[in-house]
């Protein structure tokens, strides 16, 4: 899961570059090897954002970027984000994204055919942010091995 808080609102034109790429990475994502499932943008709702309320100061759910997806391995998703087109957008994210001093992102192992809440996505992070990393939410950085029954 990784979140963010944008420099503006996405109808506002500096957000356009973002705005009009979205779908681009989606599809991107969606076809690359290893993606399993990614929470679309439909399902994500104001009121369901609420669970990072005292995350972020001010707290503005309608600037928050919030984009959660399963993968198969680490490695898969470490290739779409920096060996992919997703990695010019990566490469810019100061233009649309506000700086910010927590964790961004956060990995987890789930079970097979499970597939994460943004509650859970919270907590996760909240867990990073607390105790740095550790088996049950980690980053890039330090990666930690599946369990048995994991995706």
């Amino acid at each position: 899961m990784n979140i963010a808080q944008m420099s503006g609102k996405p109808s506002e034109p500096a957000m356009a570059g973002l705005v009009s790429r979205i779908e681009e990475m989606n599809a991107l994502a969606e076809s690359s090897p290893g993606f399993v499932w990614r929470l679309r943008g439909a399902q994500v709702g104001l009121e369901d954002l609420k669970v990072f309320e005292g995350y972020f100061n001010p707290f503005e759910p309608e600037v928050i970027f919030y984009n959660m997806s399963v993968w198969e391995s680490v490695e898969h998703l470490r290739h779409y984000v920096f060996k992919s087109a997703h990695a010019q957008m990566l490469r810019a994210k100061e233009q649309w994204m506000a700086r910010f001093d927590k964790p961004q992102l956060v990995l987890w192992w789930i079970a097979m055919g499970e597939k994460p809440s943004i509650a859970e996505s919270a907590r996760r992070l909240r867990l990073l942010e607390e105790n740095g990393p550790c088996p049950e939410a980690f980053n890039f950085r330090q990666l930690y091995p599946a369990p048995l029954d994991s995706a």
